[in-house]
């Protein structure tokens, strides 16, 4: 072998030593979002006891709980509203409901955000915005249905 190109071996060996450390400390392994990808909910329709422990968190303006892989939440006006669990961007069971700008449905995955009627307020890549599920709700007693 010659010198040159036994200098180019180590110099090319070198460098994968040194960067090879750096490339795996890099890797995607502790970065991926919490939460897990899943499909919009389909044919909802459940009750929730606001009596019961499960609605504990309703009580208050704000509030909100997951069930069926839907938020049912209490807006800040007090109202009682239900949203796919599920984000319209990529699919994670990440959103929830948060005080912010007037009370709106948020998924911390990408930062994606929607009005309380599932209107898309922001885009988070080069992709069109897509529509949050809104689902129906209806208070009898102290039962809530929601449903489609």
């Amino acid at each position: 072998m010659e010198r040159k190109q036994f200098l180019r071996s180590m110099g090319a060996g070198a460098a994968f030593a040194l960067l090879f450390p750096c490339v795996q400390g890099c890797s995607k392994d502790g970065d991926e979002p919490d939460g897990t990808i899943k499909d919009e909910p389909t044919g909802v329709d459940f009750t929730v006891d606001l009596n019961s422990p499960e609605a504990a968190d309703l009580i208050e303006n704000g509030g909100y709980i997951l069930k069926n892989d839907v938020v049912v939440a209490r807006n800040l006006e007090g109202e009682l509203i239900a949203a796919s669990q599920i984000c319209s961007h990529q699919g994670y069971d990440q959103v929830r409901f948060v005080s912010q700008n007037g009370g709106i449905f948020y998924c911390d995955v990408h930062g994606s955000q929607f009005e309380q009627d599932g209107t898309p307020l922001n885009q988070v890549d080069n992709s069109p915005a897509k529509v949050l599920k809104v689902y129906n709700t209806t208070l009898t007693d102290t039962v809530l249905r929601v449903f489609e």
